[in-house]
């Protein structure tokens, strides 16, 4: 019987870029500063790295077919190198690759590094086509904000919730995570804006206005894994950060084939999250779980997504929400370095970002102004593709 992979792989190392419109850097100097950082934190040499995943989204910009052309640019001599993509959990995937090469006694020493260079092609991020990428991720109304948007009505219907409700709770959404991104250097967007901004905002989708929507950028992430008993040896005076679990789920399409789904929430998230805290033994995520960084794409996704991974009761992310549960404050602060909405989403480096922001706040590297107290567990959640046909991953840290 499978046993999953609890606690048998530690990070021992993680950088991050700063996000945004990196003109001046190309997608290979991003990968190289995120490398640099993360092989500084881990206190290793290059060479004793034995394998590599690399996820990158759009080969059209990004590193060809292969992972070659990175490991080139990485100096990665000799050992496997090899690409993940799995739309906006492409990190991520990075990330679980990694885990479980270790977890298998393959490797002692892997690196996960998810990189996306999307600016300079002038791909926007809202409108599907466009730019030099090809085709993009796009649902059934034909844009990302068309697609999420139609979450709200059927929403609002099940739990009676009017929407003037829920475009509140979206805005509280966007100012808290605009207020967690202000602080934060790394970030892309870095002005803190208000309820009033948000309310009479342009409207891209409705209920979605400007800034319920976050947007793309340029950056990488990195992060080095190994086994507890190496990252113990490496680093004796260290709390050690443990992979408690890592679960993906992908839709088959089911959910827009049969009248069963409601359109309100996202079956790709319970499950995912379902079997994460399964593996990872958390039994009441709503009192274990201690920060968040989820897939907040847009706010109407961060408030559904609250309930999804079963921590919000159903029809009770508003109240969470209004209440100031997932604010920095709160009992569960979510997005704790700005989301989405602050660093934007370079497609392919997001999943390992998350996983940068959980892993500081883990080791109390945090500047006090934004530091969340006494975090033991932390959790991470990509959402790509659309609501009715995506992927969904989940991924839970936690101190040793």
């Amino acid at each position: 019987m499978a046993d999953g992979i609890k606690d048998k792989v530690a990070i021992i190392g993680m950088g991050c870029t700063k996000f945004g419109e990196r003109w001046e850097s190309s997608l290979e100097d991003l990968a190289i500063e995120a490398m640099v950082e993360c092989l500084e934190d881990a206190g290793i040499e290059k060479n004793e790295i034995q394998a590599a995943y690399i996820g990158n989204c759009y080969d059209e910009v990004g590193i060809g077919k292969s992972a070659v052309h990175l490991a080139y640019a990485l100096k990665l001599q000799h050992i496997s190198v090899t690409r993940t993509e799995n739309y906006c959990a492409t990190a991520t995937e990075a990330l679980r690759a990694a885990t479980y090469a270790v977890a298998s006694g393959a490797y002692d020493i892997v690196l996960a590094l998810g990189a996306e260079k999307l600016k300079d092609t002038g791909f926007p991020g809202l409108p599907a086509g466009g730019g030099g990428t090809g085709s993009v991720i796009s649902g059934a109304s034909g844009t990302g904000p068309g697609t999420f948007a139609l979450l709200a009505p059927p929403y609002s219907k099940k739990y009676g919730i009017e929407m003037d409700k829920i475009k509140e709770a979206m805005a509280h959404v966007s100012v808290k995570s605009h207020a967690n991104g202000a602080m934060n250097p790394k970030a892309h967007l870095r002005k803190p804006i208000t309820m009033e901004q948000v309310l009479h905002a342009p409207i891209i989708a409705h209920p979605l206005g400007l800034f319920d929507c976050c947007g793309v950028s340029d950056g990488a992430a990195a992060a080095i894994v190994t086994t507890p008993a190496i990252a113990k040896k490496l680093k004796p005076n260290q709390d050690i950060v443990k992979i408690k679990s890592i679960q993906l789920s992908v839709a088959s399409g089911e959910e827009m084939s049969y009248t069963s789904w409601d359109g309100a929430n996202l079956i790709t998230t319970q499950t995912a999250a379902s079997k994460a805290y399964e593996e990872a033994c958390v039994n009441d995520p709503r009192e274990e779980i201690n920060i968040l960084e989820v897939h907040d794409c847009f706010s109407i996704t961060e408030m559904i997504t609250m309930e999804d991974l079963h921590i919000s009761p159903k029809g009770g992310a508003y109240e969470d929400i209004m209440s100031g549960f997932y604010d920095l404050d709160g009992k569960i602060p979510c997005q704790v370095d700005g989301g989405l909405k602050c660093f934007g989403h370079p497609i392919g480096a997001s999943g390992l970002r998350m996983a940068y922001a959980v892993y500081e706040q883990l080791l109390e590297r945090i500047p006090d102004e934004r530091k969340v107290k006494n975090v033991r567990l932390g959790l991470t959640m990509n959402l790509g593709g659309d609501p009715a046909k995506g992927v969904v991953s989940v991924a839970i840290l936690g101190k040793d």
